[in-house]
């Protein structure tokens, strides 16, 4: 049996808008100059305090960018108990897990969301029959360590040579090549095809089809 795992953001959710937003409304709460899309897709899919320590000025004390993270923190709450949060799935992403778990995989979780979004996101979306499990930065090391990949494996039984990730940043790609899995990227995301690539991505998907027609194919080499 095939075991994929998937990232979040960028991936299955559609959360380029308001990430972007969010870190902006936390720079600005603090009177620093906010980074724009570019500069904030490029960090997504780190654990928060390093991804904030990347776009953060350069001598920010740590207080500061404690600060920061919290800031971020409250705008997703805010928007989230408003009902302003928009993080819609991709096109095809829910018929794409569907999928999968009529094919019999098993489907597990790697994601840079704190535990809160990543139950939001599980709730909001209806994923709870979906993944078998799940795992974040809040659970140990961020991508791209491997801990969340080995985490996935050991709550299944699973080994690495059945097992792919799917994700869209050289995160993803990293933390896959690290723990010994194949590594699925889509171009759809935060990062540009090149930078996924250079992650050491096996390929790289256009779309959702395409991705199940690449994970089906995965699991009948398995099979061969």
């Amino acid at each position: 049996m095939a075991f994929a795992i998937f990232d979040i953001d960028g991936t299955l959710v559609d959360s380029r808008k308001v990430i972007t937003e969010c870190m902006a409304a936390a720079f600005m709460r603090h009177d620093l100059t906010p980074p724009n899309y570019n500069q904030t897709r490029q960090i997504v899919g780190l654990s928060l305090l390093e991804a904030v320590d990347r776009l953060a000025p350069q001598g920010l004390s740590h207080e500061g960018l404690l600060a920061l993270v919290e800031s971020y923190k409250d705008e997703f709450i805010s928007r989230r108990q408003s009902g302003k949060l928009h993080e819609p799935l991709y096109d095809g992403a829910m018929a794409l897990l569907v999928a999968l778990k009529n094919a019999d995989w098993d489907i597990g979780v790697a994601t840079g969301k704190s535990r809160r979004g990543l139950d939001a996101i599980i709730a909001s979306h209806g994923f709870s029959g979906i993944f078998d499990c799940h795992f974040c930065a809040d659970d140990g090391p961020g991508k791209p360590h491997p801990h969340m990949v080995q985490a996935n494996l050991d709550a299944l039984g699973r080994a690495a040579s059945s097992s792919v990730v799917i994700g869209d940043t050289s995160f993803d790609m990293l933390m896959a090549k690290a723990a010994g899995v194949s590594a699925f990227g889509v171009d759809w995301g935060f990062h540009t095809v090149s930078e996924i690539k250079a992650g050491g991505a096996d390929v790289v998907l256009t779309s959702m089809h395409e991705l199940e027609r690449a994970l089906l194919n995965f699991s009948n080499s398995l099979a061969a």
